[in-house]
């Protein structure tokens, strides 16, 4: 069985990533769908791509025969567009942080804006398959998580869901990112000059992606020390997670966590002892790589977890939620 799914905000990167995918998915028809026009200066092609196209809208959910949109966009357009797609019969995969927290407080609080869909925002499914998987294929509104929350998620959850963590001691997630996590929107922080040979920290003990670690993980905000830092490539993600143990034996014994929590999980990677993930080996997949050090006579762990940015951490896994949402195969169109 086939399915159409549109795409909103197909020119930006995450957007891009999705076109990307889609056209060599097995079961999706991408259809494109035109909500503003591009502010970009990019390349102007005179024989465009042969997707179907159509407006963004209600009426396109219907006339287009839509299961599924999936809105690469920024907050205020997806909670603009959100109920459309759903009041039109459409399942939707929201890419942005629109739903992604569930109160209009909390949302405020990190986003520094009103929340204008507090309904949705309490019915929206957390799209980390992972962990969340029982609930996004029956959801129709499935928030699908940012890119440093799933990359320190996946590396710190099964830690807390053992009790491996003192966490008396605290955790602190060294987060490095590849410039297209910021959108493909213009800015003088993102610009060449700015962003080449250069290495900087942002948004220090305010991320706005801080709230969605602690609220998978289970951490409280005053366990958890999180800081970004932007470096000068396109894609990636690589986070060293530091920690101390009372309960850990040894190395092994906390790959051993791992491996047990993840044995059935076909996106997750772990490196053997004295391993360790990097950029490249998850560039362009829907893997997220793990490897792990352990100091005994110290108490002291860390995990190293690695995505690339533009797949696991945003279009790559909205495929996988799509794919979760429609029935078919969770790794179709993704290995």
């Amino acid at each position: 069985m086939r399915f159409s799914a549109g795409i909103v905000g197909h020119r930006g990167y995450s957007g891009a990533e999705l076109i990307q995918i889609l056209r060599k998915h097995p079961s999706i028809d991408p259809v494109l769908l035109e909500h503003r026009e591009d502010p970009g200066s990019g390349t102007r092609l005179r024989r465009p791509s042969p997707l179907r196209r159509a407006p963004s809208s209600g009426d396109s959910v219907r006339s287009e025969g839509l299961a599924a949109v999936l809105l690469a966009t920024p907050p205020e357009v997806s909670m603009e567009l959100a109920p459309i797609m759903l009041e039109a019969g459409a399942k939707v995969i929201d890419l942005s942080g629109a739903f992604r927290l569930r109160t209009p407080e909390r949302y405020q609080h990190w986003y520094k804006e009103a929340h204008t869909q507090p309904a949705l925002l309490a019915e929206a499914a957390y799209g980390l398959p992972e962990f969340c998987r029982e609930r996004i294929p029956s959801a129709r509104l499935i928030a699908n998580p940012g890119c440093y929350p799933t990359a320190a998620n996946l590396a710190i959850r099964p830690l807390v869901e053992v009790g491996a963590i003192d966490r008396a001691a605290g955790i602190v997630c060294d987060a490095k990112s590849g410039v297209s996590g910021a959108g493909r929107k213009p800015s003088l922080k993102t610009s060449f000059c700015e962003v080449t040979d250069n290495f900087s920290a942002y948004s220090v003990l305010n991320h706005r992606h801080v709230p969605e670690v602690l609220q998978v993980s289970g951490l409280d905000e005053s366990e958890f020390s999180f800081t970004a830092q932007l470096l000068p490539l396109d894609r990636g993600i690589l986070e060293t997670i530091y920690f101390r143990s009372k309960t850990l034996g040894s190395a092994a014994e906390l790959l051993e966590l791992y491996d047990r929590r993840y044995a059935a999980e076909p996106f997750i990677r772990l490196h053997e002892l004295g391993s360790f993930p990097d950029l490249h080996g998850v560039a362009r997949t829907n893997f997220c790589d793990i490897g792990v050090a352990f100091d005994r006579a110290t108490g002291r762990g860390v995990v190293v977890s690695a995505i690339d940015n533009l797949v696991k951490g945003a279009a790559g896994q909205a495929v996988q939620n799509l794919n979760l949402a429609l029935g078919l195969p969770e790794t179709e169109g993704l290995l």
